[in-house]
């Protein structure tokens, strides 16, 4: 499992993908986002047009630890993009629709991490290389209103369990990668 974190628009997605197309011809990716308004479908199409047309597409953001080992082929690397958006979307529908105001975080986020830990699982698990992207939203001020707070404070606490249990981590800058484990 390797791990690749930075910054909005530091080119991480391009940075795993080309590290995986060394390895592997064949590739499951898995994307996250989803479409919210028009430019969403646009940058959902942008990262669409930008990668191999071979490659598989799995699009949704729950359970992707029985994604990995039940929907991936055999010779096919993984490619998660984004842990983010992914931590972003299972809020939104663990929240039920109420107001950010009656989130109970530390619950929302037991079942988050239960989400993560089983993504580690299959990850480890897998033969072939999993690049999971990440951002890292750790490097700013901290947010003023409480729902960004908290998301930050889940966000990085995966990204922590992530980038323990990953075999290599890379930090992007720029569209520079560094190596940082």
């Amino acid at each position: 499992m390797i791990l690749v974190t930075g910054g909005a628009r530091s080119g991480k997605s391009t940075y795993a993908e080309r590290l995986l197309a060394k390895q592997c011809e064949q590739v499951l990716y898995i994307a996250t986002a989803q479409v919210t308004d028009e430019e969403m479908a646009a940058r959902i199409e942008r990262h669409k047009q930008g990668r191999p047309a071979h490659w598989r597409t799995w699009e949704g953001h729950q359970n992707l630890g029985s994604v990995i080992r039940q929907h991936r082929q055999p010779q096919e690397g993984v490619i998660l993009e984004c842990v983010t958006t992914l931590i972003a979307n299972l809020l939104f529908d663990l929240s039920g629709g109420r107001s950010p105001d009656d989130f109970d975080f530390a619950s929302l986020e037991i079942v988050i991490h239960h989400q993560i830990d089983d993504l580690i699982d299959a990850s480890l698990l897998c033969p072939m290389p999993v690049y999971l992207v990440t951002n890292e939203l750790g490097m700013g001020i901290t947010p003023e209103n409480r729902l960004a707070r908290h998301f930050v404070d889940i966000a990085g606490r995966a990204n922590q369990k992530l980038a323990q249990a990953a075999k290599e981590v890379w930090l992007m800058v720029s569209g520079i990668g560094v190596k940082i484990k």
